[in-house]
């Protein structure tokens, strides 16, 4: 089996330094480059199986890279590297078809547990994460506090399949631990629209309802 090979894409010097060590240190082949227009170059010479870009590219934005490596080179998981607190941005890349993000700044632990889960699909197995992996990477993340990770994960989860009442209610608790009450409420009302019998939606809902409101007691799933 060829070893796994990775592009990293970043315009910062010291961040493609860290991240081709980091990848190294577990046996994958990385290379790295600056602009968008010479990472096309190298995916139309080389087959890359996962590629690290960052956002924000001098010449060709990230986005725009994304969507030709979406388009052209399907087989290749695109991570988005961005910095922290720009949620819209990141949700945005996972609309068009990245599989997962790495905001700065960040340790290469981290950066090996990203890469490697996107690496570890089965051959000729669907690229993107399924439903129920993106609604545990939204649980995971809430459990280490992560809230705007989380809030990126279970948006991918509805992306993936919108007639499951989890994700909704889990964004319903991140709009409610945000003081958002109105979307809180709307994101629990489509959890149960979809199914009923949904416990923690219904548990949320009654207690967004309940006089004195309190926000203590989200019930996650």
């Amino acid at each position: 089996m060829a070893t796994p090979r990775v592009l990293i894409v970043d315009d910062e010097r010291n961040i493609r330094l860290t991240l081709k060590g980091a990848l190294e240190a577990i046996g994958l082949e990385a290379d790295a480059v600056f602009q968008g227009e010479e990472a096309l170059q190298k995916l139309s010479d080389s087959r890359y199986d996962a590629m690290l870009l960052d956002l924000r590219l001098p010449g060709m934005d990230g986005l725009t890279v994304l969507r030709q490596v979406t388009a052209r080179y399907p087989q290749t998981r695109v991570i988005i590297i961005t910095a922290y607190g720009t949620v819209e941005a990141i949700l945005e890349a996972m609309q068009l078809g990245a599989v997962d993000f790495l905001q700065k700044p960040f340790e290469p632990p981290e950066v090996r547990e990203i890469v490697s889960r996107a690496l570890d699909r089965p051959e000729g197995g669907p690229l993107a994460f399924s439903y129920d992996e993106y609604l545990g990477l939204a649980q995971k993340s809430i459990a280490q506090k992560k809230f705007s990770a989380a809030f990126v994960y279970a948006h991918k989860a509805i992306l993936v399949d919108p007639h499951r009442p989890e994700a909704f209610n889990i964004l319903g608790g991140l709009y409610e631990n945000r003081d958002q009450r109105k979307e809180a409420l709307t994101h629990y009302q489509v959890a149960v629209k979809i199914d009923p019998a949904y416990g923690p939606a219904q548990q949320n809902l009654r207690r967004l309802n309940t006089k004195p409101y309190t926000k203590s007691g989200i019930v996650w799933g």
